[in-house]
């Protein structure tokens, strides 16, 4: 039976998505999907993935909407005149683990009413979720836990990505659903292919909480 996708979110922006999505389709030869890239069009979260992978079996499957404006993606898509539903959305065919990068956390927009929480459903996926420590993330993260339970979202998996102190560490650990496994990623000072393949983050066993 061949694996449902993961879908790769976080407990905001700029919390290491696209680094932890290529980091994990060079481990697992995975295929990549970013549905909608919102802004950047000219260095997309495909185009860093595609740069930082060395191996040959992941494909990069085309987003479904690109569009311009580095905003939410209900904004940028009323920007260029269009509107994002359900129904443009079709997962791409491979034989293969696809994994699929999100835009921002659970309750990004995608339309008014269309958020990303919406999307993965629809998708059946198994959520990956990127921690990164900053002021807040405590909530952040204890938000989006309650979120994916409260929706009946499976959750595969968590990355803590960089450095935490043990205090934020702890309270973040203790509130992992038992069962869901769990990985520390390293701060990155240089971002390569050759840093990319080198990074085997410390698979932890699923919690006991």
């Amino acid at each position: 039976m061949q694996n449902k996708p993961l879908f790769v979110t976080g407990i905001g922006t700029s919390v290491g998505k696209t680094i932890v999505s290529a980091v994990i389709c060079e481990q697992l030869q995975a295929d990549y999907w970013k549905p909608v890239q919102s802004g950047d069009l000219d260095n997309t979260d495909s185009d860093q993935v595609r740069k930082l992978i060395s191996n040959t079996k992941t494909v990069i499957h085309p987003e479904t909407f690109r569009l311009e404006l580095a905003a939410s993606p209900h904004q940028s898509a009323k920007a260029q005149g269009l509107k994002i539903t359900p129904s443009a959305f079709q997962i791409p065919k491979t034989d293969n683990q696809l994994l699929i990068e999100g835009a921002g956390g659970l309750f990004v927009p995608l339309a008014s009413d269309f958020l990303l929480s919406d999307l993965i459903r629809q998708l059946d996926a198994e959520v990956v979720l990127v921690i990164r420590n900053y002021l807040g993330c405590i909530n952040h993260t204890l938000l989006s836990l309650h979120a994916l339970a409260g929706l009946a979202i499976p959750l595969r998996h968590v990355v803590l990505n960089g450095n935490f102190n043990e205090d934020t560490r702890d309270i973040i650990l203790a509130n992992i659903p038992a069962g869901t496994t769990w990985s520390e990623m390293p701060e990155i000072r240089e971002l390569t292919r050759s840093c990319i393949a080198s990074l085997k983050p410390q698979l932890h066993r699923p919690t006991t909480n």
